[in-house]
C-alpha cells in the first residue's frame, strides 16, 4: 500500500480549534459554517498525488501545472458555475499573476506537518496558485460531523454537482470527491453552542447512533455515479475518511481505521484512492 500522509494530516490539523473566531468569538476545531476542513483535506489529496505521480512532478517542475483554490468552474453542458476546493490545471497563458504557491499553502491555512512531511514537502516541486487554464485534476471535499441523517441530501447533491460541472467542462479531467465522517457518539455543534457560550449558557452535546449513523452517509456516498475510462458522468475516484472528533475545544481528532470505515480493496480506502488517482493521471496526461 502506498504511503500516504493526508488523513493524518487533517486529524492533526482538526485537533487544533481555528485561530479565527466565529461571529460569536469561538474557536471551534470544526465549524460547519467554515471551508477549512475542506481545503486541509483536498491538499492532503495533492500533497500525495504529488509525492505519488513522477509525471506530476516533471510538470510541476516545467512549470506546465497550476493550483486554483476555490475556483469557479462553468459546465459548458449545463452553463451552471460551482466553486470548487482546488484544482490542477494548465497554466492560462492569457493571464498572469501568482497568488501564492501550494508549499506556501502550509502557513496560509496553519497546516500542522511532522518533521517526515515537512522533508517531503521541500523535496517535491512547488506550484504556483495562478490563473487556471484547462482543469486537469479538481479536488472537492465536504464534511458529515453531525446530524447524519440531516446531512445526506445536502451532502449527495453536493457531491454529485462537483462532478457534473468538471466533466460538464472538461470529459478528460480527473473529479475526486473526498467526504470527511465523524464517528464519534458524542459531538458538539458550533451552530448549537456558539450563541450559548457567548451568553454563558450551558452547552448542548448532540448524541449520534454509532456506527449506525456513519454507516448511513457512507451508503449514500457510494450511491453516487462513478466512472471508468473518460466517458459518462460520474466521479473518477471518491475516497472517505472516518473520524472520531467530539469538537470540544481541546480533544485530539482520531482516525478510525477498523469497521466501519473503509477498508483497503474498498472502491471509498483513501490509500486506494491515491494510488489509482496518480495512476490516471500519468495515464491521461502524459502528452501534455
Amino acid at each position: 500500500m502506498a504511503c500516504v500522509f493526508g488523513p493524518e494530516i487533517l486529524a492533526r490539523f482538526l485537533s487544533i480549534p481555528s485561530p479565527k473566531e466565529d461571529k460569536y468569538g469561538q474557536h471551534w476545531q470544526y465549524n460547519s459554517r467554515s471551508d477549512r476542513h475542506s481545503k486541509v483535506g483536498c491538499w492532503g489529496i495533492a500533497f500525495d498525488m504529488l509525492a505519488q505521480s513522477g509525471l506530476m512532478q516533471q510538470h510541476a517542475t516545467a512549470g506546465k501545472i497550476v493550483l486554483g483554490v476555490n475556483h469557479p468552474m462553468r459546465d459548458f453542458k449545463h452553463n451552471r458555475e460551482k466553486d470548487l476546493d482546488l484544482v490542477i490545471a494548465r497554466p492560462d497563458q492569457s493571464r498572469s499573476g501568482t497568488k501564492g504557491t501550494f508549499r506556501g499553502l502550509v502557513t496560509s491555512l496553519g497546516i500542522p506537518l511532522s518533521a517526515a512531511e515537512d522533508a517531503l514537502l521541500q523535496q517535491l516541486p512547488d506550484i504556483s496558485i495562478a490563473p487556471v487554464g484547462a482543469v486537469l485534476v479538481s479536488l472537492e471535499a465536504k464534511a458529515a460531523m453531525t446530524a447524519h441523517v440531516k446531512a445526506k441530501p445536502r451532502l449527495y447533491d453536493e457531491l454529485n454537482s462537483s462532478h457534473s460541472a468538471i466533466h460538464g467542462a472538461s470529459s478528460q479531467a480527473l473529479a475526486i470527491g473526498y467526504v470527511q465522517v465523524n464517528h464519534s457518539p458524542e459531538f458538539y455543534s458550533s451552530v448549537i453552542n456558539s450563541p450559548l457560550l457567548k451568553h454563558g449558557l450551558p452547552t448542548e452535546i448532540t448524541k449520534h447512533n454509532q456506527p449506525k449513523d456513519t454507516l448511513e452517509i457512507i451508503d449514500k456516498v457510494s450511491q453516487l455515479p462513478r466512472r471508468v475510462g473518460k466517458s459518462g458522468d460520474g466521479f473518477d475516484a471518491i475516497g472517505i475518511t472516518v473520524l472520531d472528533m467530539i469538537n470540544d475545544f481541546k480533544t485530539p481528532v482520531k482516525i478510525v481505521t477498523g469497521s466501519p470505515a473503509p477498508q483497503p480493496g474498498s472502491n471509498f480506502h483513501y490509500d486506494g484512492m491515491i494510488v489509482r488517482m496518480a495512476n490516471e493521471y500519468d495515464a491521461t496526461f502524459a502528452h501534455i
